[in-house]
């Protein structure tokens, strides 16, 4: 029988960052040795350190290959940009402190061929007590739906369609926009060869901010899409806070989440769409 022809579309790896300076070589060092073809576009939002000099720097070096520019706002309104100028066939999202495994782009293409959205596996450094505390899943029609954006991939023409992603959200505009996906008949492939590895946050208070801004993120996700409380797992989600950091977590993200009732009046979100994706402006280099 007859192999099957190989799979190399042009993918668009996007990157939104903000200070992320100590990080970015590495990244782009991770990327560079990539299975070809590909092209990184670099979306930096104001960043006050010199992470977009950096960017110009590989730029320079790598014309066609990586282009950079800068676009003030939330991750959202980064990424719609950054797919904006984006060329590919697929769009694929790592976050600036990430590294890639070398096989990452091969490993992602393999389930693309069959799939529109691919989660690969994503390996925590750094502080170990941080990265062993598993996410606080969310599940949609059979599928896990909170696969982050520092490692995930979609076909393109399915991206448009979803308008992309909700630039309204703080937080879990990842989650928001698989739902949506999943909720339009897609499937999330799991690649767990895909892998990318995330820098952990280096302090228990950075560790616990971020954990109150996903609950914070989880409570928009209930705003737009109405109550979601029977989609998770609460008995299975108790069982597995072993140990004080882990409940440390759950409580500054419960903070979160009602920091949000409290104080989001103002901004509350509809289930309206989000806004097609535009070529937003910016300072392109």
């Amino acid at each position: 029988m007859a192999s099957e022809a190989p799979f190399r579309p042009l993918v668009s790896v996007v990157i939104t960052v903000r200070n992320e300076e100590p990080n970015l070589r590495r990244l782009f060092e991770g990327l560079l040795v990539q299975e070809p073809p590909f092209e990184i576009v670099f979306v930096d939002a104001l960043s006050r350190d010199r992470s977009f000099e950096i960017a110009e720097e590989y730029a320079r070096r790598h014309p066609g290959i990586i282009l950079a520019f800068q676009r003030y706002g939330s991750r959202g309104v980064g990424r719609n940009a950054g797919v904006a100028r984006a060329r590919g066939e697929f769009v694929a999202f790592i976050d600036g402190d990430c590294v890639p495994d070398p096989a990452w782009l091969s490993a992602l293409r393999r389930e693309l061929r069959h799939a529109e959205v691919v989660a690969g596996r994503t390996e925590p450094i750094g502080r170990v007590r941080y990265g062993a505390l598993e996410r606080i899943e969310l599940y949609q029609k059979g599928s896990d739906v909170t696969y982050p954006s520092c490692n995930l991939a979609y076909r393109r023409a399915l991206f448009d369609r979803l308008g992309g992603f909700d630039p309204r959200f703080i937080t879990a505009e990842d989650i928001d926009l698989n739902l949506r996906a999943v909720r339009r008949g897609a499937t999330i492939q799991y690649a767990p060869d895909a892998v990318v590895y995330h820098q952990m946050r280096t302090t228990v208070l950075r560790f616990l901010y971020q954990a109150f801004w996903n609950g914070y993120g989880r409570k928009q996700l209930t705003e737009k899409h109405g109550s979601l409380w029977s989609d998770y797992r609460p008995r299975r989600l108790l069982q597995r806070q072993r140990g004080g950091m882990a409940w440390l977590r759950l409580c500054a993200a419960a903070f979160g989440y009602s920091a949000r009732i409290v104080g989001g009046w103002g901004s509350r979100l509809t289930p309206a769409a989000s806004s097609p994706i535009v070529a937003s402006p910016g300072t392109e280099r």
